[in-house]
Protein backbone atom coordinates (compact mmCIF):
# COMPACT_ATOMS: atom_id res chain seq x y z
CA UNK A 1 0.00 0.00 0.00
CA UNK A 2 0.55 3.48 -0.92
CA UNK A 3 1.78 5.85 2.32
CA UNK A 4 -1.60 6.93 3.80
CA UNK A 5 -1.87 10.91 3.52
CA UNK A 6 -2.82 13.04 7.37
CA UNK A 7 -3.04 16.50 6.17
CA UNK A 8 -3.68 19.51 9.00
CA UNK A 9 -5.16 22.42 8.03
CA UNK A 10 -3.87 25.13 9.76
CA UNK A 11 -6.98 27.93 8.84
CA UNK A 12 -6.44 30.98 10.50
CA UNK A 13 -6.84 29.94 14.05
CA UNK A 14 -4.57 31.80 16.49
CA UNK A 15 -2.25 28.76 16.60
CA UNK A 16 -1.20 28.98 12.92
CA UNK A 17 0.47 32.18 13.64
CA UNK A 18 1.68 31.70 17.08
CA UNK A 19 4.52 29.93 18.67
CA UNK A 20 2.06 27.20 18.70
CA UNK A 21 2.22 26.61 15.12
CA UNK A 22 5.92 25.78 15.20
CA UNK A 23 5.17 23.41 18.30
CA UNK A 24 2.94 21.74 15.64
CA UNK A 25 5.49 21.76 13.00
CA UNK A 26 7.78 19.70 15.18
CA UNK A 27 5.29 17.44 16.46
CA UNK A 28 5.13 16.40 12.99
CA UNK A 29 8.35 15.88 12.19
CA UNK A 30 8.22 13.59 15.25
CA UNK A 31 5.37 11.87 14.28
CA UNK A 32 6.64 11.52 10.69
CA UNK A 33 10.17 10.22 11.62
CA UNK A 34 8.43 7.17 13.40
CA UNK A 35 5.65 6.38 11.08
CA UNK A 36 7.64 6.18 7.77
CA UNK A 37 4.14 4.93 6.38
CA UNK A 38 2.40 8.13 6.61
CA UNK A 39 3.19 11.19 4.67
CA UNK A 40 2.25 14.18 6.85
CA UNK A 41 1.45 17.33 5.09
CA UNK A 42 0.88 20.61 6.50
CA UNK A 43 -1.35 23.39 5.33
CA UNK A 44 -0.42 26.60 6.45
CA UNK A 45 -1.12 30.42 5.65
CA UNK A 46 1.53 32.18 3.48
CA UNK A 47 2.59 34.06 6.47
CA UNK A 48 3.34 31.03 8.44
CA UNK A 49 5.43 28.95 5.97
CA UNK A 50 8.95 30.80 7.08
CA UNK A 51 8.24 29.93 10.90
CA UNK A 52 7.70 26.42 10.53
CA UNK A 53 10.09 25.40 7.19
CA UNK A 54 13.29 25.48 9.32
CA UNK A 55 11.57 22.64 11.46
CA UNK A 56 9.13 20.91 9.17
CA UNK A 57 9.45 21.07 5.09
CA UNK A 58 6.02 18.81 3.72
CA UNK A 59 4.26 22.24 3.81
CA UNK A 60 1.32 23.27 1.29
CA UNK A 61 -0.03 26.96 1.40
CA UNK A 62 -3.68 27.48 2.03
CA UNK A 63 -4.41 29.06 -1.32
CA UNK A 64 -3.21 30.76 -4.40
CA UNK A 65 -4.59 32.48 -6.63
CA UNK A 66 -4.90 32.16 -10.62
CA UNK A 67 -2.56 34.73 -11.44
CA UNK A 68 1.14 35.69 -12.93
CA UNK A 69 3.17 37.94 -11.31
CA UNK A 70 1.97 41.62 -11.71
CA UNK A 71 -0.28 44.75 -10.15
CA UNK A 72 -2.49 42.90 -7.83
CA UNK A 73 -2.33 43.87 -4.50
CA UNK A 74 -3.35 41.66 -1.58
CA UNK A 75 -3.31 38.58 -3.95
CA UNK A 76 -0.80 35.11 -3.89
CA UNK A 77 -0.12 34.04 -7.73
CA UNK A 78 0.95 30.35 -7.96
CA UNK A 79 4.23 30.67 -8.88
CA UNK A 80 5.10 32.50 -6.15
CA UNK A 81 4.31 29.97 -4.12
CA UNK A 82 7.62 27.65 -5.13
CA UNK A 83 9.62 30.91 -4.06
CA UNK A 84 8.50 30.08 -0.17
CA UNK A 85 9.65 26.64 -0.38
CA UNK A 86 6.43 24.93 0.23
CA UNK A 87 5.91 21.91 -1.88
CA UNK A 88 2.20 22.29 -2.97
CA UNK A 89 -0.93 23.87 -3.02
CA UNK A 90 -4.16 23.42 -1.35
CA UNK A 91 -7.20 24.75 -3.86
CA UNK A 92 -11.29 25.42 -3.78
CA UNK A 93 -11.55 24.17 0.25
CA UNK A 94 -14.84 24.70 1.17
CA UNK A 95 -14.22 28.20 3.25
CA UNK A 96 -12.63 29.39 0.24
CA UNK A 97 -14.39 28.52 -3.00
CA UNK A 98 -13.32 29.42 -6.43
CA UNK A 99 -15.01 28.50 -9.80
CA UNK A 100 -14.13 25.75 -11.57
CA UNK A 101 -11.84 27.49 -14.25
CA UNK A 102 -10.16 29.09 -11.48
CA UNK A 103 -9.30 25.68 -9.81
CA UNK A 104 -8.19 24.47 -13.36
CA UNK A 105 -6.19 27.14 -13.68
CA UNK A 106 -4.24 27.16 -10.42
CA UNK A 107 -3.82 23.14 -10.90
CA UNK A 108 -1.82 23.94 -14.46
CA UNK A 109 0.02 26.56 -12.86
CA UNK A 110 0.82 24.65 -10.17
CA UNK A 111 1.94 21.35 -12.29
CA UNK A 112 4.34 23.69 -14.39
CA UNK A 113 6.29 24.63 -11.62
CA UNK A 114 6.72 21.50 -10.00
CA UNK A 115 4.01 21.89 -7.19
CA UNK A 116 1.37 19.65 -6.02
CA UNK A 117 -1.66 20.16 -5.58
CA UNK A 118 -4.79 19.13 -3.00
CA UNK A 119 -8.51 20.26 -4.37
CA UNK A 120 -11.04 20.18 -2.12
CA UNK A 121 -14.78 18.77 -2.94
CA UNK A 122 -17.97 19.27 -0.89
CA UNK A 123 -19.47 16.00 -2.80
CA UNK A 124 -18.41 12.98 -4.77
CA UNK A 125 -19.98 14.85 -7.91
CA UNK A 126 -17.63 17.72 -7.66
CA UNK A 127 -14.81 15.45 -6.93
CA UNK A 128 -15.76 13.63 -10.12
CA UNK A 129 -15.25 17.14 -11.96
CA UNK A 130 -12.32 17.79 -10.25
CA UNK A 131 -10.37 15.02 -11.13
CA UNK A 132 -10.40 15.56 -14.86
CA UNK A 133 -7.97 18.50 -13.84
CA UNK A 134 -5.69 15.97 -12.60
CA UNK A 135 -4.68 17.15 -9.43
CA UNK A 136 -1.98 15.11 -6.57
CA UNK A 137 -5.13 14.76 -4.26
CA UNK A 138 -8.93 15.25 -3.85
CA UNK A 139 -10.27 15.86 -0.60
CA UNK A 140 -13.73 15.21 -0.02
CA UNK A 141 -15.38 17.03 2.95
CA UNK A 142 -19.08 17.68 3.41
CA UNK A 143 -19.10 22.01 4.53
CA UNK A 144 -21.95 20.98 7.24
CA UNK A 145 -20.06 18.82 8.99
CA UNK A 146 -16.69 20.79 9.16
CA UNK A 147 -15.64 21.25 12.69
CA UNK A 148 -18.53 19.98 14.35
CA UNK A 149 -17.01 16.96 15.74
CA UNK A 150 -19.03 14.81 14.06
CA UNK A 151 -17.15 12.27 11.71
CA UNK A 152 -17.71 11.98 7.95
CA UNK A 153 -16.84 8.61 8.49
CA UNK A 154 -19.87 8.21 10.91
CA UNK A 155 -22.44 10.67 9.74
CA UNK A 156 -22.31 10.24 5.78
CA UNK A 157 -19.88 7.20 5.03
CA UNK A 158 -21.98 6.91 1.65
CA UNK A 159 -19.60 10.39 0.43
CA UNK A 160 -16.24 8.72 1.39
CA UNK A 161 -17.57 5.28 -0.74
CA UNK A 162 -19.19 7.51 -3.39
CA UNK A 163 -16.46 9.76 -4.17
CA UNK A 164 -13.67 7.18 -4.03
CA UNK A 165 -15.48 5.37 -6.71
CA UNK A 166 -16.01 8.75 -8.77
CA UNK A 167 -13.03 9.70 -9.19
CA UNK A 168 -11.37 6.70 -9.72
CA UNK A 169 -13.87 6.46 -12.79
CA UNK A 170 -11.86 9.50 -14.04
CA UNK A 171 -8.42 8.93 -12.92
CA UNK A 172 -6.27 7.14 -10.45
CA UNK A 173 -5.98 10.16 -7.85
CA UNK A 174 -5.64 9.45 -4.26
CA UNK A 175 -8.76 10.55 -2.62
CA UNK A 176 -8.74 12.21 1.31
CA UNK A 177 -11.62 12.03 3.77
CA UNK A 178 -12.08 15.27 5.73
CA UNK A 179 -14.67 16.90 7.96
CA UNK A 180 -15.55 16.06 11.39
CA UNK A 181 -12.81 14.09 11.58
CA UNK A 182 -12.31 14.28 15.52
CA UNK A 183 -10.89 10.54 17.52
CA UNK A 184 -8.94 7.64 15.82
CA UNK A 185 -11.43 5.77 14.83
CA UNK A 186 -12.27 8.34 12.99
CA UNK A 187 -9.50 8.00 11.09
CA UNK A 188 -9.11 4.35 10.43
CA UNK A 189 -13.05 3.95 9.43
CA UNK A 190 -12.25 6.77 6.54
CA UNK A 191 -9.47 4.32 5.53
CA UNK A 192 -11.41 1.22 5.82
CA UNK A 193 -14.27 3.08 3.31
CA UNK A 194 -11.69 3.76 0.79
CA UNK A 195 -9.82 7.08 1.58
CA UNK A 196 -6.03 6.97 0.97
CA UNK A 197 -6.01 9.74 4.08
CA UNK A 198 -7.66 12.31 5.91
CA UNK A 199 -7.90 15.93 5.89
CA UNK A 200 -8.36 17.84 9.41
CA UNK A 201 -8.00 21.30 11.18
CA UNK A 202 -9.53 21.63 14.83
CA UNK A 203 -8.71 18.14 16.24
CA UNK A 204 -5.04 19.46 16.19
CA UNK A 205 -5.30 23.24 15.74
CA UNK A 206 -7.51 23.33 19.36
CA UNK A 207 -6.29 20.80 21.12
CA UNK A 208 -4.80 20.98 24.43
CA UNK A 209 -1.90 18.82 23.40
CA UNK A 210 -1.43 18.89 19.79
CA UNK A 211 1.51 16.87 19.50
CA UNK A 212 -1.07 13.47 21.34
CA UNK A 213 -3.22 13.98 18.44
CA UNK A 214 -0.91 14.12 16.41
CA UNK A 215 1.03 10.76 17.29
CA UNK A 216 -2.14 9.20 17.64
CA UNK A 217 -3.35 9.90 14.21
CA UNK A 218 -0.27 9.11 12.67
CA UNK A 219 0.25 5.99 14.59
CA UNK A 220 -4.11 4.95 13.29
CA UNK A 221 -2.87 5.26 9.80
CA UNK A 222 0.29 3.88 10.11
CA UNK A 223 -1.39 0.58 11.43
CA UNK A 224 -4.08 0.01 8.68
CA UNK A 225 -0.96 1.12 6.22
CA UNK A 226 0.92 -2.31 7.03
Amino acid sequence: MARLVFAINFKAYDTAFNERAVEIAREASRASSRHNNVRIILIVPGVTISKVLPVYEDIYVEHADPLDFGAYTGYLPVSAVKFSGAKGVLVNHSEHKIVYRDVAKVIEAASKDGLETMACADTPGEASGLAFLRPTFIAIEPPELIGTGVSVSKAKPEVITDGVKAVRAVADIPVLAGAGITYREDVTRAVELGASGVLLASAVMKAKEPGKVIEDFADALSSVAR
